[in-house]
């Protein structure tokens, strides 16, 4: 039997034979997709929560959709329209033969949702990020009767609570982007008396089911599968059930089928119900890997199915040591990107399919990301479902800004936070937990861990922030742009590469010849940094890159645990460069790869180390005669060759590991190839491009969705415009302006492009280096959609997709837009065998003497919070006496401040010079030499310049500080210092 109350098995037969009227089949239980059938009306309406207000005048639609979707990438975050809108619909409940339940949940709105079912006010949500609900059951009719139901949104930057009258901290005008209204799905849920609670905790205070594994052998794919329900039942009386457990592989095949035994819901009042099994066979879900079960949980009274309820999920094993996450037993460097949680579309928003979501985020995949940061409020349901199907982990924010908060807000961050545990602790792609923005204090950090010690205690998730370095309770950290280094908790970068760049601008040699960083940024001051053209963009995030790559796993005692680079999309947020929106991101807000793109596939390939040998040469090979220029080539390889039409051009200067340069090259009219060669001289890898010919016609291709354009006036489809040449060949300079021309049941959404309001909305305009995209959302009508694409002088191109029709009644679906999704499994299960190469051999400290005031122990404590200052020598004992080649070194002021220093190892003198400016650490080359004590000598004429510019784009410019304001002159500041000696 299980862990409930007990009845023997003649009581439980008595008692269901005497109430069992009262209860009623599975098929009482219903998840209805509520998003179809709504109107909409934009403004303040009086009366408009009545039965009885004539909505003819406002907008059909089909949700999630925001009002004012229109502004998205048309106007500047700050300027997105906020106010009042309304949504109402018509419903009618399906026939039920016994009286139940109805919830509904709706996945978020944006700001206030506030909620009147036939004239009665239901209830208010105000946080505008978390999934909330409401127990209709009173409020509503039953069938064949008419409901109405009224939503009232607003989404005011300054919207304060009812009765706190606070505001909200993660309503920013620098990241948060107010699409305002209904902006994610609203599901109906119908149950019966005896049934299992919904994962909504602030609105109906339930936790839902949680499913999570235990005793995972990875090497014989078995797990103890732990699943526990929340079981609520109404009636004065108690109520004796049976809990069982189903879990279906993803072809729907059952693997296990068992029983938690018997419990008993209370009279008006609540259980957990619990059960366990040894699941053999399994699939874990892993990086680029998203395998997932369906768990379904059932009450069962009499062997009758009363309740049953399915929940997807994976399993898999996280831990967070060692200064490495480490995923199902093998370590992951850390790489991938910080994203903007509205993760939104030209002319859409958030409010997109959910194929759509798979798209964008399989694409962070496709380009080597292993995790992705939601920033800086939490995800909506179908982003965090999406990252588990294409095997991308992210970290779960809850909501807030670049501070800590006291009082009322601070309790805002914790409810929302609790929620948000509560929601998504069965979504296997969710790794961690962020706490802050910033780092946080130590009582908030131990509060938050309380919060996922209690809802979440088995789901391997770490709880941590941003900062951190020196914190006892926090389980991962890590600043925004500096690279730290842990041997204790993990500590990754959160927002690092912040250079903006149009994918318009190839470089200063092709059309329209921008001037790399020409332009103003956005208060009319010079931009180096943020008017980039594509190669110098992609130059510099390999640059950044590679800062992380030489402190990995393998390279020592304390290492880093990788970079999330902000962003992978441009994003309608803040910006610092010449357009009104951020163009960071790696692919444009169409999702068409910039360089680089390609870059870090070359760079991201592997799990620490890249996996396979690559290469890719940046721009193209379509320029005017007399060109001659440097030619850049990204690749993973040892050595890597150029050649022009097939005559060698030499061996590229290497520089930042991955980048290879050649000088001057002169460009001819065919094909420039670059050769990777590995350590030994062999080709093992090669990449090219062809000089395309001058633009004949257009084409059209069909993006997606790939299986049927659903008529239910929410879905799209996208698709990709090209200029080719005669042979089909996109050209990669043209800039052609498209016409576009729409036939049949479809709405235009358009696209983007550089020029007048972003070409949002236009049925006019170009294509941006040959290639452009277009949305084109459906109706509810089903029928053949065309689309046709014009440009003067080329052939025009037509696409023709078919919508299907979508089955909505009155006002419900039992139908859901991304049911027949299935998780990616491209990058195959995790592999066997250690991630991790050895590079060299790190050698303890034993102590250290100085004679400055400050305790020489603070220059190895594996701290980055402290730091060793002194005019005086510091002398190190090592653990052992070592042959020493290299030391790493954090300095205070790393990015600014350069100082001119001795090492001696023992008596000898094993390196003079100065340390160089880094955003992080440095490694100096040592003359080999044997010893045990190691004494670095501070020496005059240390200079403080910043060596890599003001970054003029952080909000709080104190994300920035690296120490130097704490060292005096003449003085040496050591944050951390390493030794190492080479592998023999």
């Amino acid at each position: 039997m299980g862990n409930g109350h007990y009845l023997c098995r003649a009581s439980l037969c008595l008692f269901v034979f005497l109430c069992v009227g009262a209860l009623e089949g599975a098929d009482q239980r219903l998840a209805l997709n509520f998003n179809a059938d709504w109107r909409m009306g934009v403004g303040e309406h009086q009366g408009a929560e009545q039965v009885d207000f004539d909505d003819s005048q406002f907008e059909a639609v089909t949700l999630p959709r925001a009002w004012n979707e229109d502004d998205a990438f048309h106007l500047d975050i700050h300027n997105h329209r906020t106010g009042v809108a309304w949504y109402r619909k018509d419903f009618v409940l399906p026939e039920r033969m016994k009286e139940g339940k109805v919830y509904i949940e709706f996945e978020g709105a944006r700001q206030l949702a506030e909620v009147w079912v036939n004239g009665e006010r239901v209830g208010a949500n105000e946080n505008g990020v978390m999934a909330f609900g409401f127990d209709l059951t009173r409020f509503v009719r039953p069938a064949p009767e008419k409901n109405v139901i009224a939503v009232r949104t607003d989404n005011a930057w300054d919207y304060k609570e009812f009765v706190s009258g606070q505001g909200f901290q993660w309503a920013d005008q620098n990241f948060n982007a107010n699409y305002g209204g209904l902006v994610k799905n609203v599901k109906l849920h119908l149950t019966g008396i005896l049934h299992q609670t919904l994962p909504l905790y602030s609105s109906l205070g339930y936790t839902g089911v949680y499913v999570y594994p235990s005793d995972i052998d990875l090497e014989n794919k078995t797990a103890m599968v732990n699943v526990e329900s929340e079981v609520v039942f109404e009636p004065r009386r108690d109520q004796p059930f049976e809990f069982e457990i189903e879990i279906r592989d993803r072809e729907g095949k059952t693997i296990s089928l068992f029983s938690g035994g018997e419990f008993v819901a209370p009279q008006r009042g609540r259980i957990v119900a619990k059960a366990c099994k040894e699941v053999e066979g399994l699939e874990f879900w892993s990086w680029g890997y998203g395998y997932l079960y369906e768990v379904i949980t059932r009450l069962k009274v009499d062997d009758v199915v009363v309740d049953e309820v399915s929940t997807t999920t994976g399993f898999r094993k996280l831990e967070f040591r060692d200064g490495i996450v480490w995923l199902n037993g093998r370590a992951l460097h850390i790489k991938g990107y910080a994203q903007r949680t509205s993760n939104e579309w030209p002319a859409l928003g958030l409010s997109v399919p959910p194929w759509l979501s798979d798209y964008s985020n399989g694409l962070m995949v496709d380009n080597g990301a292993n995790m992705v940061r939601w920033m800086h409020v939490t995800p909506w349901k179908q982003d965090v479902e999406s990252c588990d199907r294409v095997g991308l982990l992210q970290m779960l924010p809850a909501g807030d800004s670049e501070r800590d908060a006291v009082g009322r807000k601070w309790l805002q961050r914790v409810e929302l936070m609790r929620d948000a545990v509560v929601y998504n602790r069965n979504n296997p792609s969710v790794a961690v937990y962020e706490g802050g923005n910033k780092g946080i204090s130590e009582e908030h950090m131990r509060e938050l861990k309380a919060i996922r010690d209690q809802f979440d205690p088995h789901g391997m998730r770490a709880m941590g922030s941003r900062e951190m370095l020196g914190s006892k309770e926090a389980e991962y950290g890590g600043e925004m742009l500096y690279i730290n280094k842990s041997a204790d908790i993990p500590l990754w970068q959160n927002e690092y590469s912040r250079d903006e760049g149009l994918r318009k601008y190839w470089d200063e040699y092709s059309p329209p010849y921008h001037k790399d960083g020409d332009g103003p940024d956005y208060r009319g001051r010079p931009a180096r940094s943020y008017n980039r053209n594509q190669d110098s963009h992609a130059i510099e995030n390999v640059v950044r890159w590679h800062e992380f790559w030489r402190e990995r796993p393998g390279t020592g005692r304390r290492v880093n645990a990788g970079g999330l680079n902000i962003i992978f999309s441009d994003t309608n947020t803040h910006y610092r460069g010449a357009e009104n929106y951020r163009r960071s991101g790696e692919v444009d807000p169409m999702r068409i790869p910039k360089d680089g793109f390609f870059a870090h596939q070359v760079m991201w390939s592997g799990w620490v180390d890249p996996a396979k040998p690559d290469a890719y040469i940046l721009g193209h090979w379509n320029y005017q005669e007399g060109t001659v220029k440097d030619v850049y080539v990204v690749s993973n390889t040892d050595a890597v060759e150029l050649l022009v039409n097939g005559k060698s051009l030499g061996m590229g200067e290497q520089s930042h590991r991955f980048l290879f340069t050649f000088r001057d090259v002169a460009w001819e009219h065919g094909t420039i190839e670059a050769v990777g060669r590995n350590a030994v001289g062999e080709t093992v890898c090669s990449a090219s491009h062809q000089t395309v010919g001058e633009p004949a016609a257009l084409q059209l291709t069909l993006i997606g969705p790939d299986g049927e354009l659903r008529a239910d006036g929410a879905d799209v489809f996208l698709a990709q415009v090209e200029v080719v040449d005669r042979d089909g060949r996109r050209n990669p300079i043209a800039l052609n302006e498209v016409e576009f021309e729409l036939e049949g049941p479809a709405e235009w959404r358009g696209g983007i492009a550089q020029g007048p309001d972003n070409y949002i909305l236009s049925k006019t305009l170009p294509v941006e280096g040959g290639v452009n995209r277009v949305l084109v959302r459906s109706a509810t009508e089903a029928g053949t959609i065309t689309l046709t694409a014009r440009s003067e002088g080329l052939k025009s191109a037509t696409l023709e997709v078919k919508s299907h029709a979508f089955p909505t009644n009155d006002g419900w679906s039992r139908a859901f837009p991304g049911e027949a999704l299935k998780g990616d499994l491209a990058r195959g299960p995790t592999p066997h065998g250690s991630s991790i190469t050895w590079t060299r051999r790190p050698v303890a400290v034993s102590t250290a003497e100085s004679n400055s005031d400050l305790d020489p122990k603070l220059a190895y404590d594996d701290n980055e919070a402290t730091a060793w200052i002194g005019k005086k020598p510091i002398t190190f004992e090592l653990a052992r006496e070592a042959t020493l080649n290299e030391i790493t070194m954090k300095v205070g002021g790393f990015r600014a401040r350069s100082y001119p220093i001795r090492i001696l190892v023992g008596e000898k003198e094993v390196f003079f010079g100065a340390t160089s400016r880094s955003l992080g650490y440095i490694t100096l080359r040592l003359k080999e030499t044997t010893g045990r004590y190691v004494t670095i000598v501070p020496l005059e004429g240390g200079e403080a310049m910043d060596a890599f510019g003001e970054l003029t784009e952080l909000v709080d410019q104190g994300n920035a500080r690296t120490g130097e304001e704490d060292v005096g002159e003449s003085e040496l500041s050591i944050v951390e210092i390493e030794f190492y000696e080479e592998l023999r």
